[in-house]
Order: C-alpha cells, then sequence, then structure tokens
C-alpha cells in the first residue's frame, strides 16, 4: 500500500482533480480514494510540476509521457480490483499509475524498457512508500513469466495487437487493458480471458507512445 507525503499546498489541487474525474463519470471510490492520496507532483519533473493535477498529458523524459489523468482512472477503473489481485504493468514510466495500482491491488509487477525511467521511478516508489510493488527492465511485450499469471494486465503504449505472451500470461476471467491501433491513434480496448479465449470490448480513443518490442512495434 502507499502511505504518501500530502504537501498543502497540493492538496486543494488534489481534490479539484478528484472532482473533476467524478464530473467526467470515474465512480470507483477506492480509486478515487487513491487519485486523492497519490502525490502526483511528485512523479512529474520539476519544470511541469505546477501542472501535476491538470487533467492533460504530461512529457517525462526519453520521449515518454505520464498519461492524462483522466485516461489512467478510465483504464484503471476498467481492471475492477478488490484489494486480492496480482497486476502486471507494461511501461512503468512515471510509475504514477503504478502508486495508484499499489492503493489497489495486492501485488503490482511493472516493466520499462528504459533504464532512466526505471531507475527514477525506483526512487518516486520508495519514497512514495509502495512496498507491494516489484520492477523489471525489459520488453514489455513478453510480460513477465516468472510471476504469472496475471489477475489483470494494463499496457502504457499502443500496440498494432495484443501481444501473444500477454495474452499466454493473463488469467483465466483477467482483464487486459490495452490501446491497440497505429501508432498515432489507438482505441483502449479491454479483453476479458473466458474459457482461454479474449473477449473484447472497447472502451475510449487515446493516443499514447508505441508499444516497442518483440511483439509489438519495432524499435
Amino acid at each position: 500500500m502507499v502511505a504518501s507525503p500530502v504537501e498543502p499546498e497540493f492538496r486543494g489541487a488534489r481534490r479539484r482533480l478528484v472532482e473533476a474525474l467524478q464530473d467526467k463519470g470515474i465512480k470507483d471510490l477506492a480509486l478515487l480514494r487513491a487519485i486523492d492520496s497519490v502525490p502526483r507532483h511528485l512523479f512529474v519533473p520539476p519544470t511541469v510540476r505546477h501542472r501535476a493535477y491538470e487533467d492533460s498529458a504530461l512529457p517525462i523524459g526519453s520521449g515518454q509521457t505520464i498519461s492524462q489523468p483522466y485516461v489512467h482512472a478510465r483504464a484503471v477503473e476498467q481492471l475492477m480490483l478488490t484489494g486480492r489481485e496480482k497486476v502486471l504493468e507494461i511501461g512503468t514510466g512515471s510509475a504514477y499509475q503504478t502508486a495508484l495500482l499499489a492503493q489497489l491491488a495486492a501485488q503490482v509487477f511493472s516493466v520499462e524498457r528504459y533504464r532512466d525511467l526505471l531507475d527514477r521511478a525506483r526512487g518516486m516508489l520508495q519514497q512514495a512508500n509502495a512496498r507491494n510493488v516489484s520492477l523489471s527492465l525489459g520488453d514489455g511485450t513478453l510480460g513477465w513469466r516468472e510471476y504469472a499469471p496475471y489477475d489483470g494486465i494494463v499496457v502504457s503504449a499502443g500496440a498494432p495487437h495484443v501481444p501473444p505472451a500477454l495474452e499466454e500470461q493473463l488469467a483465466e476471467g483477467g482483464r487486459l487493458l490495452i490501446p491497440i491501433g497505429d501508432k498515432d491513434d489507438q482505441m483502449l480496448t479491454l479483453y476479458i480471458k473466458r474459457g482461454g479465449q479474449l473477449e473484447r470490448r472497447d472502451i475510449t480513443p487515446v493516443r499514447f507512445v508505441p508499444l516497442i518490442g518483440a511483439q509489438g512495434w519495432p524499435g
């Protein structure tokens, strides 16, 4: 779980973000509590910290971004987490979503392909006291087979299709969230594994950076 430091100058901004997300239709109370407690300003570069609680994507380095809070919330809400699940995250990035997942799931396993982002994420998660998170440097399209199967998988980059390794590592009844499309525009897509097959449900149009790897886009 996360026991986050609260800085008074950001408390009001964080509460206003929660209210804005509620107005946009986010209903999961546990998720809203997590957004209200996780200090998003810790997970963005100092140069854009004043914009941390805007409902917009922000650059974090290495050509990557921290997603718009509404996109994070809409995606995580689809996982329908109860606190007992094992979740795989592909693309640690800023680690803000990782910190949210840490409050909502029993265990979080997160894979990042950029070492500088992973090192920064490790420091931020320690600062946020997220103790139920394991991090790995590698090709996220291959998942993290050692700890499979996963009750939930969330992919934070756009893919041309579902990587076979992720489908294999999803537990029966598990939920996989992934942006599917081309390199510029995708559809955030929910897959539920039933009878060994993936059932698809389109959620909302999104725009993510490409998922690079052996079972994604070529680097």
